[in-house]
């Protein structure tokens, strides 16, 4: 027989609560593309698929959708709008209360850091690409050796470039007692 269910909600800490919902939607996107290339592959199995295929192909056809629904992508970059901001959020979130507070370390100049590091497009890259490699690397599916992956792979080369002197914080802070920010300029596109 079962047990029955606690009467008490379950409490989840807020920086699982976000690597979860982002893990969720990294499933549901996933499940419907597998979902749309499955049927997509059982009716042209069955023989039905020789104008579906054809439909498929041609985006002008009637009833057909030009692009697969969701982010073709879970990058941050390949991100807009809504799902950026949100995304940013959580990342923010486990920046500030996991990845900051545990490996930040002491600023300085040979080991800039950015407050306004949202700012740095380069940073939202690495950072995200890092807490991706994160939720990967500490689920149990893992194993025992998950979490030293991600530090030696993940985030000690990460942490080498973000934080570098002449990395994306470079012209940033490089005390504690003196803030500052400022973006570098990105080369200019040759154009040929």
């Amino acid at each position: 027989m079962s047990e029955p269910l606690p009467d008490e909600p379950v409490r989840i800490a807020d920086h699982d609560l976000n690597d979860l919902v982002s893990t969720v939607n990294r499933l549901v996107t996933e499940t419907q593309r597998q979902s749309e290339t499955i049927a997509r592959l059982s009716s042209e199995h069955d023989g039905e698929g020789a104008e579906e295929s054809t439909s498929l192909a041609d985006p002008s056809a009637e009833g057909t959708p030009t692009e697969p629904e969701g982010p073709s992508s879970i990058f941050i970059l390949a991100l807009a709008g809504t799902a950026y901001e949100e995304e940013l959020k959580a990342l923010g979130t486990w920046v500030e209360r996991l990845l900051l507070p545990v490996y930040g370390r002491e600023i300085t100049t040979g080991r800039p850091w950015c407050f306004e590091w949202r700012e740095h497009p380069e940073a939202i890259a690495r950072l995200h690409g890092l807490w991706l490699a994160w939720q990967q690397f500490t689920d149990t599916e893992a194993g025992l050796a998950g979490p030293a992956t991600w530090h030696r792979d993940y985030l000690d080369p990460t942490w080498l470039q973000l934080r570098a002197p002449d990395g994306p914080f470079g012209a940033c802070t490089t005390s504690p007692a003196r803030r500052s920010h400022r973006l570098l300029a990105a080369p200019d596109a040759e154009v040929g």
